[in-house]
């Protein structure tokens, strides 16, 4: 199959990137070459696990996906990435098109849902139309958890006003720290996350990190803001 060549206006052609997970090696091609042609970068998981982990580690203005995936099927798929909070608008493509599916996908946390065979001027128009009804979120430029203060725009943090001298990494990590305040964030979490590791390097990087965090932050101050949970991870946080 070919994609139908689709004539955009100058308003409706905002480049999107798009996930596309899709185990069918044909349907991800006709969908990618579609996407492309359209002006959109796409990128494609093959199976639920990788597109969850892309799902995770890469921002996407929204996601195609379909029902039966190998390693972790559609519905789990989608539930995991709204359990982490992540509100990519999501158009399940599936050739389950039963009333009783739709409604299991949409309350899966789908945000519209198309049966196969499908034309893709349609598909293509829906993924369009959930892009536009996402409301844009506020941009966070400034963090603070009790008197310690983060300046996403200056990269600059202070405590009490005492300005607090930090290395990129650092900043990265205090600042993931203080995006999850007064959760605990697990050790794979940070390597993920600050080091885009997905895998343990077997090393103390996060032990020297954590150390050197700590004392920058909390060192001359009666209250200290980052706890180690034993066992379980750390935990940045300010008195009740």
């Amino acid at each position: 199959m070919t994609p139908q060549t689709i004539t955009l206006t100058a308003s409706e052609n905002d480049t999107m990137r798009v996930l596309v997970v899709e185990d069918d090696h044909e349907t991800a091609n006709y969908l990618i070459k579609g996407l492309r042609e359209s002006g959109h970068v796409v990128d494609h998981a093959p199976d639920g696990v990788e597109g969850l982990e892309m799902a995770r580690g890469q921002s996407y203005d929204a996601a195609i996906v379909d029902r039966m995936l190998p390693r972790l099927d559609g519905l789990s798929l989608v539930k995991r990435m709204r359990e982490d909070g992540n509100e990519t608008p999501v158009l399940f493509l599936s050739a389950l098109g039963a009333v009783d599916d739709r409604v299991k996908g949409l309350k899966a946390g789908g945000d519209d849902y198309l049966t196969k065979p499908y034309a893709f001027a349609e598909l293509l128009a829906r993924v369009e139309a959930l892009v536009r009804r996402r409301q844009p979120a506020a941009v966070q430029t400034r963090l603070q958890v009790g008197n310690l203060e983060l300046d996403l725009l200056s990269r600059t943090a202070m405590r009490a006003g005492q300005p607090v001298d930090l290395q990129p990494r650092e900043f990265l990590l205090l600042e993931y720290l203080m995006r999850h305040a007064g959760q605990v964030v697990t050790r794979t979490m940070l390597l993920e996350n600050v080091w885009d590791y997905h895998f343990d390097p077997q090393t103390n990087v996060i032990d020297v990190h954590i150390s050197r965090l700590r004392a920058k932050i909390d060192k001359g101050f009666d209250e200290p803001l980052l706890h180690t949970v034993r066992g379980a991870g750390y935990c940045l946080r300010a008195a009740a």
